[in-house]
């Protein structure tokens, strides 16, 4: 059975991920990805014209990662919306079990990015993008204010996130859950 060696770009995402998660955007620089992806200079610079294109690809992989399993966490609940919103946390207790959990990569580069960068641009656009969908499971819920609702869950995801940066242990997210199913028994009408 042949094993394909990675891509070069593959190699470059894949290792500036690694990196990107453990110390940050800011905290690696391009050589330490050259050096650690085992590519030339010149062929990372085919493949990401700069360091922040690097960053953009880093946070799209990271959106389709965390998008996916919170949306995944959210079927496994059930069909029923209500359900959906409290499963969402399930995503959250996995992840904050996982060995060498740092917390949320787009809460950690909107910190180290300027304001009105791509970068920085993109993971509000993130964040935007989870509240919507959120807002959207309040909706089909029931929930009298859904955009309200969306916005409290969303407030709970992050939060548990930034808890658990400093205190990787899955009370948090269970906690959050915890919060989360009261506040949906409160504005979602139990449907007969």
């Amino acid at each position: 059975m042949s094993t394909a060696r990675p891509s070069a770009h593959e190699r470059i995402l894949s290792t500036a991920t690694a990196l990107f998660n453990a110390h940050g955007v800011r905290g690696v620089g391009v050589d330490r990805i050259i050096a650690e992806s085992g590519v030339a200079k010149a062929t990372l610079y085919s493949h990401f014209r700069t360091k922040d294109d690097l960053v953009l690809a880093y946070l799209h992989r990271s959106d389709q990662h965390w998008r996916g399993a919170l949306r995944q966490a959210a079927e496994a609940a059930g069909a029923d919306p209500r359900d959906r919103l409290v499963g969402v946390f399930d995503a959250l207790i996995a992840t904050t079990k996982r060995d060498g959990f740092r917390g949320c990569a787009f809460t950690r580069t909107a910190g180290e990015t300027e304001p009105g960068t791509a970068p920085h641009a993109t993971t509000a656009e993130h964040k935007r993008a989870v509240r919507a969908w959120l807002t959207e499971l309040a909706r089909e819920a029931g929930a009298a204010d859904p955009e309200r609702l969306g916005l409290q869950i969303s407030v709970l995801v992050d939060g548990t996130m930034a808890a658990a940066t400093l205190e990787p242990r899955p009370e948090c997210a269970e906690a959050a859950q915890d919060a989360a199913r009261a506040l949906v028994a409160e504005a979602c009408p139990a449907r007969v």
